[in-house]
């Protein structure tokens, strides 16, 4: 049986500490998971790396390949950017792909595979005027972006908060990071693709 690939990509913000449980979760779910972090959430994560790859199967990816170098990922059937921040959206949205995992992420569209993403931003960076044109750049080009108040997806926070259960020493935890919405709706974009 082949296995569904999902290419998780993460950016640095507090959710992203929940990462093992969340490819544990996506596994148990039967997707293979190929994860990929901007260099900054790398750095946070830097002490784990050596696991999430043994983890995943696979090698975790925060830069470029040189070229020439084979392709060490299986081609993803669905794309989850989750935590994506502020600056990795606004990037990704206005095609600037100096990171990997912006960049993959840009290429997902042009290649038509479903692509979910969960902002993770406080409610200063929410009201600057590219934000929300960032949201809308990348629903008009197909993906899901579950962001906002109510049903959407998660609501802003404001700014000295954590969101979800990510860690983050003498700041106020607000409200839970929807990782399990996020997968849900990642497997239900890939059914209904092969329905």
């Amino acid at each position: 049986m082949t296995r569904t690939t999902l290419h998780l990509f993460c950016s640095a913000a507090p959710p992203v500490f929940d990462v093992a449980q969340v490819i544990e979760q996506a596994q148990a779910g039967g997707w293979d998971v190929c994860l990929g972090l901007t260099p900054d959430a790398a750095r946070w994560l830097e002490p784990s790396l050596d696991g999430l790859a043994v983890l995943t199967g696979h090698p975790v990816r925060f830069a470029y390949d040189r070229p020439g170098e084979p392709e060490i990922w299986p081609s993803a059937d669905a794309v989850l950017f989750a935590p994506v921040t502020f600056n990795s959206l606004n990037a990704w949205a206005l095609g600037l792909t100096s990171s990997f995992v912006v960049g993959a992420a840009a290429e997902a569209i042009g290649r038509g595979v479903p692509t979910v993403a969960v902002p993770c931003v406080n409610a200063a960076f929410a009201r600057h005027p590219q934000f929300e044109r960032s949201v809308e750049t990348l629903r008009s080009a197909g993906v899901s972006v579950l962001y906002g108040y109510g049903e959407d997806g998660p609501a802003p926070h404001e700014p000295g908060q954590v969101q979800g259960n990510g860690q983050g020493q003498g700041r106020e935890r607000v409200g839970v990071y929807p990782w399990g919405a996020a997968l849900d709706v990642v497997g239900a974009q890939v059914a209904a693709g092969r329905s």
